[in-house]
């Protein structure tokens, strides 16, 4: 009932910026909350940055800084512009959308993944 398109992953270089999109649509009432956790191999899945519907954001503390989440409440969508990129980013990074159905149900839903790479 919802679907979450991510886009914008890739290979860079330390140092360098990537820019990571996730649109949400299907029966959507309102969406609370968007926000970006990645998975590096061998590792927990983590929070990397959260937005609410207001603007409230969080970031991990390995990211301040460097990491800005941005959305787009109009076209449901959430953005990640990552800056000054260093290895330890490397990581398949999903988005997470929760908020509430046209039926009146709450939902949670995760994208399918990106995978961005940061070689030095």
């Amino acid at each position: 009932q919802v679907q979450l398109v991510e886009s914008g992953g890739g290979l860079v270089q330390a140092g360098g910026s990537l820019r990571l999109s996730c649109a949400a649509s299907g029966s959507i009432e309102s969406i609370n909350a968007m926000g970006w956790y990645r998975q590096a191999p061998g590792k927990q899945r983590e929070l990397v940055a959260h937005i609410t519907s207001g603007g409230s954001t969080n970031y991990a503390d390995s990211v301040k800084g460097r990491f800005t989440i941005s959305r787009d409440n109009a076209k449901n969508t959430v953005y990640l512009q990552m800056n000054s990129l260093t290895p330890e980013d490397t990581a398949v990074y999903y988005c997470n959308a929760m908020g509430r159905l046209r039926v009146g149900v709450k939902f949670n839903y995760w994208g399918q993944g990106t995978q961005v790479t940061v070689s030095s």
